[in-house]
């Protein structure tokens, strides 16, 4: 009986083994998202394009198109949108390009052009600034625009004769993404961005995560990468910017519509920013708030560009319910170490910035203040949360090419003119070294700097896929692997 007994719990034990095995190593596959009908790839679209083009295959746009309120146009991973010249994507309803890692989506040119970073390259000679399709021009109606590991390219073009979005006219030129929904969510992730003529993403208005993108050669002679305007309430972190026409990140409140701009700017590495700007003023090339926006800026790091983090006073951000601190700033010019807080040159050009440096700044600004050098920028306190009271002159001289952040790929101090990268070749890394002097000098404490979180979709699908925390290395690229991933 006891052997019986034995042979059974031995039989009983060896099923279970193989059953458990066979567990662990079965791969339950996702089925892919499926909106609607399938888009035919049998001939090129114009006109009302709504369902779900499927991976693997690549799409002709001869005409404008218009993905009308009620619809929704879904991208699955793998696909290639080829966009006729000027055309326009015109998005009532809901566009989603759900990209991923290993099969990303494109939409760009039904043509190819060459890339270049050539050092000194004319911007009016480069294809990166032809604008040669319009854009994703997002109307009030549109409630969701959602683009996951998607390579968007070459957009700004102007609107022809018939076609444009309201609120715009025949001859108007585009931006790359526009977003204009004070109740609607806009989520990009993951995504790449590349040649423009004027901003490349404008939130008009909107819930926004905007989170680990990599945005090169934004704007042509003007235009910022992400430029939000009133009602705009978000995050913007983990974004590289590289050669960015003015800011990389901007918030304004601006346009008149609820609720008041709030846009969190944390975790960024800004590349070279700021120096094709028609006109320059005081606007700068990395980070900028302004005309009522509030926010919080803080774990950023800014390498050769023409600002630091600016907050500008004429007309006013809201500096009350803002705080900024543990940003990282390094040039290789006496200009661009003079700008680390960008407040004017002079007592008699007035003041159109009051940024205040914080203590946790590299470099620290207390080694920074003098009364020798009249001619260099002014520091202020802040009264009443308007006016500036000088404290003292910022010259940055002894830090010009000091604290070089040891990125992996990418040597300082620089050779030739500041402005010269402007984007990403085979030889740029923009990570940084395990001897960096940046990592560890960022702050995660949460009563300082934390995602606002705002966009309200709950379909896992199509919600983020990360909110990333902030995190205690400077800039988008964190040594324990998370941040941006590109």
């Amino acid at each position: 009986m006891k052997t019986k007994i034995f042979y059974l719990s031995a039989l009983a034990l060896i099923t279970a083994s193989l059953f458990t095995s066979c567990t662990e190593k079965a791969v339950i596959s996702t089925p892919p998202v499926v909106v609607g009908s399938a888009v035919s790839d049998a001939s090129p679209l114009s006109g009302s394009v709504k369902g779900t083009m499927l991976s693997g295959k690549t799409y002709t746009i001869s005409g404008d198109i218009t993905v009308n309120a009620g619809d929704t146009l879904l991208l699955q991973p793998g696909v290639t949108v080829k966009v006729g010249r000027g055309k326009t994507i015109l998005v009532k309803g809901v566009f989603i390009s759900l990209g991923t890692k290993t099969s990303p989506n494109y939409i760009g040119p039904d043509k190819s052009f060459t890339k270049t970073d050539a050092a000194g390259y004319s911007a009016a000679a480069d294809s990166a600034y032809i604008g040669y399709w319009t854009g994703l021009n997002c109307e009030s109606t549109c409630t969701l625009l959602d683009l996951k590991w998607t390579h968007i390219e070459y957009t700004g073009a102007k609107f022809g004769a018939t076609f444009f979005p309201s609120g715009l006219s025949a001859g108007a030129g585009s931006f790359g993404i526009q977003f204009t929904n004070p109740n609607g969510d806009f989520i990009m992730e993951d995504s790449w961005m590349y040649g423009s003529i004027d901003d490349a993403v404008r939130i008009s208005t909107g819930r926004i995560h905007i989170m680990r993108n990599t945005f090169e050669k934004c704007g042509a002679t003007g235009g910022d990468c992400l430029n939000a305007k009133s009602g705009t309430v978000g995050d913007m972190a983990y974004n590289l910017f590289v050669g960015t026409a003015t800011n990389g990140t901007k918030a304004s409140n601006k346009g008149g519509v609820g609720p008041q701009t709030n846009v969190n700017m944390y975790n960024n590495t800004y590349i070279s920013g700021g120096y094709r700007q028609k006109a320059p003023t005081g606007r700068g090339g990395s980070i900028n708030y302004e005309e009522g926006a509030k926010g919080k800026a803080f774990n950023n790091l800014m390498v050769n560009c023409r600002t630091g983090v600016r907050i500008h006073n004429n007309p006013a951000a809201d500096v009350i319910n803002m705080s900024y601190g543990y940003n990282y700033t390094y040039g290789d010019s006496l200009r661009v170490m003079n700008n680390v807080y960008p407040v004017g040159a002079s007592l008699t050009s007035g003041t159109t910035s009051v940024t205040v440096p914080q203590s946790t700044d590299i470099p620290a600004y207390t080694a920074l203040l003098s009364n020798a050098n009249f001619q260099q920028t002014y520091l202020y306190t802040i009264v009443g949360g308007i006016c500036p009271n000088i404290v003292g002159v910022y010259d940055g001289s002894a830090y010009v090419k000091v604290g070089d952040p040891k990125f992996v790929g990418f040597t300082l101090p620089l050779t030739g003119a500041l402005s010269s990268i402007s984007a990403i070749n085979s030889t740029l890394n923009f990570r940084l070294q395990s001897t960096s002097p940046a990592i560890g000098k960022g702050t995660a404490d949460a009563s300082k700097i934390a995602p606002l979180n705002a966009v309200q979709v709950t379909n896992k699908n199509f919600k983020p896929t990360e909110v990333t925390l902030p995190g205690v290395d400077m800039g988008c690229y964190q040594s324990n692997g998370t941040g941006n991933q590109h």
